[in-house]
């Protein structure tokens, strides 16, 4: 069992409702790995450490 299928037995409503309710749920995940998640591990990503200029 995926966890897709999962999600889509357990959203409630008809399928236009249980598709705008995947997309908003996409979208709050994206917003939490933009705002807090990727902000928090940047600076332990080794493309960070540049050499350019010296």
């Amino acid at each position: 069992m995926s966890f897709y299928g999962w999600l889509w037995r357990v959203l409630p409503g008809p399928v236009p409702v249980k598709a705008l309710l995947a997309v908003i749920l996409v979208l709050a995940v994206v917003a939490v790995l933009f705002t807090w998640v990727f902000p928090a591990i940047a600076p332990y990503m080794p493309f960070n450490d540049t050499t350019v200029g010296e």
